[in-house]
């Protein structure tokens, strides 16, 4: 169970602020504890999310350790592209929705790989792929910015500035 001002991974909304525990009570009678987030990087939104919720994955940031650890990590993660268009977006919305740091790096990375061998041919790569691109960096620069007590457009900087700009 989190605890008020934890900072959680909320699904797709990304980085969240546990502000409050609540009870709340049903016409039937029923009582529900919910969290009462606010995302750390839009403004004036609440979320109510029951505590008992197996919908939407809810989990702790990682620490700072684990961001560096990660960020350290990357010139050895797997790059690997499928070319089947189905399979590969639904591959990359399971990834997205799992929120998992180390796959959508890895996500990111596959990406950026095919979209600079696809540029170097003189083609533009599919706007799904770009569109899970942009998703995927926002929940990483999210989740990496409240682990490093930086700002999500520090992200990118700090990232690039710790890793060989080749082994990118």
């Amino acid at each position: 169970m989190f605890k008020i001002d934890d900072c959680v991974m909320y699904g797709m909304t990304g980085a969240c602020k546990v502000i409050d525990i609540t009870n709340e009570k049903f016409i039937n009678g029923e009582d529900r504890k919910y969290y009462v987030l606010r995302p750390i990087y839009s403004d004036n939104i609440i979320i109510k999310a029951p505590v008992d919720n197996q919908n939407i994955p809810m989990r702790k940031t990682i620490s700072k350790n684990n961001a560096t650890s990660l960020v350290n990590n990357i010139p050895n993660m797997d790059i690997s592209w499928i070319e089947d268009d189905k399979t590969r977006n639904k591959k990359f919305n399971a990834i997205l929705k799992s929120g998992k740091c180390e796959e959508l790096i890895k996500l990111v990375r596959s990406i950026h790989f095919n979209k600079e061998q696809v540029k170097s041919i003189g083609k533009k790569t599919h706007q799904v792929d770009d569109n899970v691109m942009k998703e995927a960096e926002r929940l990483l620069n999210e989740e990496f910015a409240v682990a490093l007590n930086i700002s999500p457009d520090e992200v990118i900087p700090y990232i690039t500035s710790h890793i060989p700009q080749q082994n990118i």
